[in-house]
């Protein structure tokens, strides 16, 4: 990066070079590989089953583990990279992410790839919110920043769409082991290259992390995103009321701890800044809405549409391409001439008029229309994913930058496991609902399992009535018809918020705050100026 001034002789923000981008390059794959392990084991779980015979608890552990000590770990990593650095933290990640590979492909038990799956979230959740501040320390210059942010949040949507669609092709060739083998050479080009493509960035004033408050965030973080998760698989029971319970009181007992130290875990003063904690609801909502959608289309496009699941991976890239170029290319320009309110509050309007046409759709809707409608979903929500956490971490204390990219990225795991429980319910009432009666006179057995769920029909399609499988995939397509709309409403609710209580902040040619910077980071930038 190299200084410059403006007309007025004040300093401008600096504009990043060569290697700042190869740098962005190379935290974008990190980040497409940390998402993509979210999703590349769902296809393997025949193979997986088969090899290591895990009872139907463990594998949902084998599932959710990952997601959920992730989510669990975020706030407490982020605040990790404020104190020791993000460069440090980051390299730390990915060792520990290609140690927890390796291990996940060996495991010779049920039990040794749980472990492996924790130990893979929780170096997920080191890399994650480090590559959020890094880029807020990479590039000053706001178009810039725009631009980056809209790279790293399309690699996220890219690696949730590329999970199945790599799982599906190397599940072709190998084992279920092989799912794991990309994380390895990417978590070893990382730390080759950090030390040279990217600053370290770190709080020199932060003191100690608090052990106890770390202890209740993740408690608390965990507990809810596996209260919310237990309740869109099985619905309401007297352990997910305890667990929501426990996990209540543990983030309350947080918050009032927070309010005490001198040096927090996470000021909750900066909530009540409106720019910051609009920004994160905002981004929260868009997480609701796209894991909601996404949880219904990719199984209408295989159950109803009858798409295999690598077709289905493939029908789902144009709108991550879409994404990814809007959020990189697109969303930057506009942000430098239109004010925040009105740009995130006209994509979620078009989202939601995107989520009412995708209502509409029925048993005879093919793929192209499905993806057509999915565009216009995706396209409309890019400058809530871009935009919204530059605001939220320009709007908080500049050397709180780590911290708050993981509650960002909490929040996007909250908003997910959220959408995929509520709208994912309702969408569940409304096809079991529609489906009863096609059903009348199958036996007991048959009934429940084919009224359970779409994917449980077609398993029996051989033992069921001419018409039935018709009338479930009909009955499915009224469920993602109504999640649609709820979708489409709680995104309507959250445009007209944010166009009020976002309506004087400026556009963001320019960065609202830095973060905080250091002597190391001085130095680094120096440096990245004098190869570029």
């Amino acid at each position: 990066m190299s200084t410059r001034t403006d007309s007025a002789g004040t300093a401008a923000p600096t504009r990043a070079g060569r290697r700042e981008w190869v740098g962005l390059a190379v935290l974008a794959l990190a980040c497409l590989v940390v998402t993509m392990d979210l999703t590349v084991l769902l296809l393997a779980v025949p193979s997986l089953t088969q090899d290591l015979a895990p009872s139907a608890t463990q594998l949902l552990w084998i599932i959710d583990t990952y997601g959920f000590l992730m989510a669990g770990a975020l706030v407490v990593m982020g605040a990790l990279g404020d104190r020791l650095g993000r460069r440090r933290l980051l390299m730390t990640g990915a060792a520990g992410f290609i140690t927890a590979s390796v291990a996940a492909s060996l495991a010779t038990s049920p039990e040794m790839l749980i472990a492996a799956r924790g130990l893979q979230g929780l170096a997920g959740a080191a890399l994650l919110p480090s590559t959020m501040a890094l880029v807020f320390g990479m590039f000053a210059d706001g178009r810039q920043r725009q631009a980056a942010l809209g790279m790293v949040m399309g690699s996220f949507a890219l690696g949730a769409a590329l999970g199945p669609l790599c799982g599906g092709v190397l599940l072709e060739a190998w084992s279920w082991r092989s799912v794991f083998v990309p994380n390895v050479p990417v978590g070893l080009l990382l730390l080759a290259l950090a030390p040279r493509l990217l600053p370290e960035v770190r709080n020199a004033a932060a003191g100690r992390v608090d052990l106890a408050s770390a202890a209740l965030s993740v408690a608390g973080i965990l507990a809810t995103v596996f209260a919310v998760k237990d309740i869109a698989q099985n619905g309401l029971s007297a352990v997910v009321v305890a667990v929501s319970v426990a996990g209540a009181a543990a983030l309350v007992v947080f918050g009032a701890r927070q309010r005490r130290l001198a040096q927090p875990l996470v000021d909750l003063a900066s909530f009540r800044r409106p720019a910051f904690s609009t920004a994160l609801g905002a981004n929260a909502v868009a997480m609701f809405v796209t894991f909601g959608t996404f949880f219904f289309t990719a199984q209408f496009l295989q159950l109803v549409v009858g798409l295999s699941p690598l077709r289905a991976g493939l029908w789902g890239l144009p709108p991550v391409v879409a994404m990814m170029i809007a959020a990189g290319g697109v969303v930057p320009k506009l942000a430098a001439k239109v004010r925040p309110a009105a740009l995130l509050s006209s994509g979620m309007a078009v989202t939601a008029v995107g989520l009412l046409a995708l209502s509409t759709v029925d048993a005879s809707t093919g793929a192209p229309t499905v993806v057509a409608l999915l565009l216009v979903v995706v396209v409309g929500l890019a400058p809530v994913s871009t935009i919204s956490l530059n605001l939220a971490i320009g709007a908080a204390p500049p050397e709180q930058a780590g911290s708050v990219a993981g509650l960002g990225q909490a929040a996007n795991e909250l908003g997910g496991a959220l959408g995929i429980a509520v709208l994912g319910t309702i969408g569940t009432v409304a096809y079991r609902r529609d489906v009863d009666g096609a059903l009348e006179g199958l036996p007991a057995g048959v009934a429940h399992q084919a009224g359970d769920t779409l994917g449980g029909a077609v398993a029996l399609a051989g033992r069921l009535p001419d018409g039935v499988i018709d009338a479930a995939r009909a009955a499915f397509a009224e469920g993602l018809g109504a999640a649609a709309t709820v979708g489409a409403v709680v995104l309507l609710v959250t445009a007209a918020v944010t166009a009020v209580v976002l309506r004087g902040v400026p556009p963001l040619a320019e960065p609202a705050g830095e973060p905080g910077t250091t002597h190391d980071e001085t130095a680094a930038a120096g440096d990245l100026a004098s190869i570029a």
